[in-house]
């Protein structure tokens, strides 16, 4: 098994004091390997990488047809909790007739600072739909309703994961080896590396063909490209390097280390694993294959991230390695 590769390093004066390992992969439309770092076929959970994947059933099924751009883009994000997502996924569900109690995403406090101190202040809980992952919840929704099944449709009998279950292991070209259960109590399928490059990769060049695989695939993409900010919010790092790559690229955050991107102009797709699990790793080691293959500046603020101390002293930054920006693998 090929060791993880070092991808990131953080300084602190002329010392590299940490580094960040991992495994990522580059591959084309027809599921090649271009381009790989640690060991390719290492096996990961995607968590909310995956999310573009969760979502095929909801449209290929045809439950999704009347939906928004926006809500698509909801469906695929792990959005803040801001005020802008929670009135979109409360609408939604008004619309399905349901409340957000119908969510078993369960409740998670809002990203927002002030929104979340506001709550604080007037002794407002959290509710399911500020969870990052209420709009992937509502398209569950969505699609169980349509499929005419239970609403426990984060059980894997459900025929809303079996759906999953079938569009994901068919668009990452792979078996599932089995699953563990996300932070939003949905099933989250394992998949290599590879395999997760290779469907980001299917999304890349989705569009040119028929059927309702390439629709999905092509809506689910160009609504994230067209609404960043409610595929993640304000400061975040999906949402920051899509703004950067300027049409170009669908970038999605997962947690424990993961990261992918879909991009179509190169018909391309990257997914990424930082072994110990480092969001702060994750987030500058897409920004450099991003700027590798040319799709944002290599001057992004994102490749040479200021580390500051308590008295906002400059002590080092987070940057790639050597190697990663510019050739060698």
């Amino acid at each position: 098994m090929p060791a993880p590769a070092p991808l990131v390093e953080i300084t602190r004066g002329p010392f590299v004091e940490s580094r960040h390992r991992g495994h990522a992969v580059i591959a084309n439309g027809a599921g090649e390997v271009v381009e790989a770092w640690g060991d390719p076929d290492l096996v990961i959970l995607p968590r909310s990488s995956a999310k573009m994947l969760q979502a095929l059933p909801l449209l290929e099924s045809g439950a999704g047809a009347h939906l928004t751009p926006e809500q698509l883009a909801l469906a695929c994000a792990s959005h803040s909790g801001e005020t802008r997502h929670v009135a979109r996924v409360s609408a939604w569900l008004n619309d399905l007739g349901l409340t957000e109690e119908a969510l078993i995403c369960g409740p998670q406090a809002s990203r927002d600072r002030d929104l979340r101190q506001g709550m604080i202040r007037a002794g407002e809980a959290p509710t399911r739909l500020h969870n990052n992952c209420s709009g992937k919840h509502a398209g569950f929704l969505t699609l169980a309703q349509h499929l005419g099944a239970g609403l426990d449709y984060v059980e894997t009998g459900n025929p809303v994961q079996q759906a999953v279950r079938g569009a994901f292991e068919d668009s990452c070209g792979e078996t599932s080896p089995g699953y563990g259960i996300d932070g939003c109590s949905a099933p989250n399928f394992a998949v290599s590396v590879t395999g997760l490059a290779r469907a980001m990769a299917r999304f890349a060049i989705a569009g040119a063909a028929s059927g309702p695989r390439d629709g999905a695939m092509a809506a689910l993409r160009d609504a994230m490209i067209a609404h960043p900010e409610l595929v993640s919010g304000k400061g975040r790092a999906c949402a920051a390097l899509m703004q950067a790559a300027g049409g170009a690229a669908a970038v999605k955050t997962g947690a424990e280390g993961v990261f992918v991107a879909i991009l179509p102009r190169m018909k391309l797709g990257i997914a990424l694993k930082i072994e110990d699990g480092a969001t702060r790793g994750a987030e500058v080691a897409i920004a450099a294959l991003l700027a590798r293959l040319g799709v944002i500046e290599p001057g992004h603020p994102m490749l040479n991230r200021p580390v500051k101390n308590w008295d906002g002293l400059v002590t080092g930054v987070e940057r790639p390695v050597r190697g990663l920006l510019h050739g060698g693998a």
